[in-house]
Protein backbone atom coordinates (compact mmCIF):
# COMPACT_ATOMS: atom_id res chain seq x y z
CA UNK A 1 0.00 0.00 0.00
CA UNK A 2 3.16 2.69 0.34
CA UNK A 3 3.73 2.51 -3.14
CA UNK A 4 -0.16 3.13 -4.28
CA UNK A 5 -2.04 3.73 -0.91
CA UNK A 6 -3.12 7.32 -1.69
CA UNK A 7 -5.36 8.70 -4.44
CA UNK A 8 -3.04 10.58 -6.62
CA UNK A 9 -1.35 7.51 -7.26
CA UNK A 10 -3.89 5.44 -7.91
CA UNK A 11 -5.11 8.00 -10.02
CA UNK A 12 -2.07 8.05 -11.84
CA UNK A 13 -1.51 3.99 -12.32
CA UNK A 14 -5.52 4.30 -13.49
CA UNK A 15 -4.35 6.94 -16.63
CA UNK A 16 -0.95 5.15 -17.41
CA UNK A 17 -3.43 2.28 -17.98
CA UNK A 18 -5.83 4.36 -19.96
CA UNK A 19 -2.63 5.49 -21.78
CA UNK A 20 -0.83 8.09 -20.43
CA UNK A 21 2.65 8.49 -21.12
CA UNK A 22 4.26 12.26 -20.65
CA UNK A 23 4.07 14.46 -17.19
CA UNK A 24 2.08 16.81 -18.97
CA UNK A 25 -0.16 14.13 -19.61
CA UNK A 26 -0.80 13.10 -15.99
CA UNK A 27 -1.05 16.92 -15.24
CA UNK A 28 -3.72 17.68 -17.95
CA UNK A 29 -5.37 14.79 -17.01
CA UNK A 30 -5.61 14.82 -13.22
CA UNK A 31 -5.66 18.73 -12.65
CA UNK A 32 -3.27 17.74 -9.99
CA UNK A 33 -0.30 20.54 -9.04
CA UNK A 34 2.66 19.99 -10.31
CA UNK A 35 5.05 19.65 -7.22
CA UNK A 36 2.64 16.67 -5.73
CA UNK A 37 2.75 14.98 -9.16
CA UNK A 38 6.33 14.51 -9.62
CA UNK A 39 6.78 13.41 -5.78
CA UNK A 40 4.00 10.81 -6.95
CA UNK A 41 5.42 9.63 -10.14
CA UNK A 42 8.66 9.66 -8.01
CA UNK A 43 7.12 7.40 -5.55
CA UNK A 44 5.92 4.73 -8.29
CA UNK A 45 9.23 5.32 -9.83
CA UNK A 46 11.03 3.99 -6.58
CA UNK A 47 8.25 1.67 -5.74
CA UNK A 48 9.15 0.12 -9.10
CA UNK A 49 5.08 0.24 -10.70
CA UNK A 50 6.34 2.92 -13.57
CA UNK A 51 9.94 3.17 -15.17
CA UNK A 52 10.84 7.07 -16.64
CA UNK A 53 11.76 5.60 -20.16
CA UNK A 54 13.40 7.90 -23.34
CA UNK A 55 10.26 9.45 -25.18
CA UNK A 56 9.16 7.06 -27.74
CA UNK A 57 9.01 9.87 -30.35
CA UNK A 58 12.71 10.32 -29.72
CA UNK A 59 12.11 13.82 -28.08
CA UNK A 60 13.96 14.77 -25.49
CA UNK A 61 11.34 13.97 -23.28
CA UNK A 62 10.84 11.25 -20.61
CA UNK A 63 7.70 8.94 -20.64
CA UNK A 64 6.44 6.99 -17.47
CA UNK A 65 5.37 3.26 -18.55
CA UNK A 66 3.87 0.79 -16.14
CA UNK A 67 6.40 -2.40 -15.30
CA UNK A 68 5.48 -5.94 -14.55
CA UNK A 69 4.72 -5.02 -11.23
CA UNK A 70 2.40 -1.93 -12.26
CA UNK A 71 0.42 -4.42 -15.15
CA UNK A 72 -0.70 -6.67 -12.03
CA UNK A 73 -2.77 -4.04 -10.70
CA UNK A 74 -4.62 -4.05 -13.73
CA UNK A 75 -7.52 -6.23 -11.31
CA UNK A 76 -7.08 -3.57 -8.69
CA UNK A 77 -7.89 -0.73 -11.18
CA UNK A 78 -10.87 -2.64 -13.20
CA UNK A 79 -11.98 -3.50 -9.56
CA UNK A 80 -12.65 0.11 -8.69
CA UNK A 81 -13.56 1.62 -11.79
CA UNK A 82 -16.42 -1.33 -11.68
CA UNK A 83 -17.21 -0.17 -7.71
CA UNK A 84 -17.30 3.60 -8.78
CA UNK A 85 -19.45 2.76 -11.92
CA UNK A 86 -21.95 0.84 -9.61
CA UNK A 87 -22.47 3.36 -6.65
CA UNK A 88 -21.47 6.80 -8.22
CA UNK A 89 -23.54 7.47 -11.34
CA UNK A 90 -27.18 7.64 -11.83
CA UNK A 91 -28.78 5.50 -14.40
CA UNK A 92 -28.09 6.84 -17.38
CA UNK A 93 -25.55 9.20 -16.20
CA UNK A 94 -22.28 9.37 -19.03
CA UNK A 95 -19.32 7.70 -17.52
CA UNK A 96 -16.38 6.17 -18.88
CA UNK A 97 -16.61 2.52 -19.09
CA UNK A 98 -13.63 0.03 -19.93
CA UNK A 99 -14.38 -2.79 -22.94
CA UNK A 100 -12.71 -5.48 -24.52
CA UNK A 101 -10.98 -4.32 -27.97
CA UNK A 102 -11.40 -7.76 -29.44
CA UNK A 103 -15.26 -8.06 -28.51
CA UNK A 104 -16.41 -4.31 -28.12
CA UNK A 105 -18.49 -5.45 -25.34
CA UNK A 106 -18.20 -4.04 -21.56
CA UNK A 107 -16.26 -6.02 -19.03
CA UNK A 108 -18.30 -8.60 -16.48
CA UNK A 109 -18.08 -7.66 -13.44
CA UNK A 110 -15.01 -9.28 -11.37
CA UNK A 111 -15.68 -11.69 -8.79
CA UNK A 112 -13.71 -13.28 -6.29
CA UNK A 113 -13.76 -16.88 -6.29
CA UNK A 114 -12.27 -19.81 -4.27
CA UNK A 115 -9.38 -22.53 -5.55
CA UNK A 116 -12.62 -24.56 -6.93
CA UNK A 117 -14.21 -21.67 -8.61
CA UNK A 118 -16.97 -20.94 -5.89
CA UNK A 119 -17.95 -16.99 -5.87
CA UNK A 120 -17.33 -15.71 -2.64
CA UNK A 121 -17.71 -12.81 -0.35
CA UNK A 122 -16.67 -11.17 2.56
CA UNK A 123 -18.58 -13.35 5.12
CA UNK A 124 -16.50 -16.61 3.16
CA UNK A 125 -13.00 -15.42 3.82
CA UNK A 126 -10.60 -15.21 6.65
CA UNK A 127 -6.92 -13.95 6.94
CA UNK A 128 -4.25 -16.21 8.20
CA UNK A 129 -0.92 -14.56 9.24
CA UNK A 130 1.95 -16.23 7.76
CA UNK A 131 5.17 -16.57 10.16
CA UNK A 132 8.68 -15.74 8.70
CA UNK A 133 10.42 -18.79 8.57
Amino acid sequence: MDAIGDWWSLLIVRDAFDGSRRFGEFQRSLGVAKNILTARLRTLVAGGVLESVPASDGSAYREYVLTPKGRALFPVIVALRQWGEQHFFAPGEPHSELVDRRQGQRLRALEVLSADGRRLNPDDTTVHKISPQ
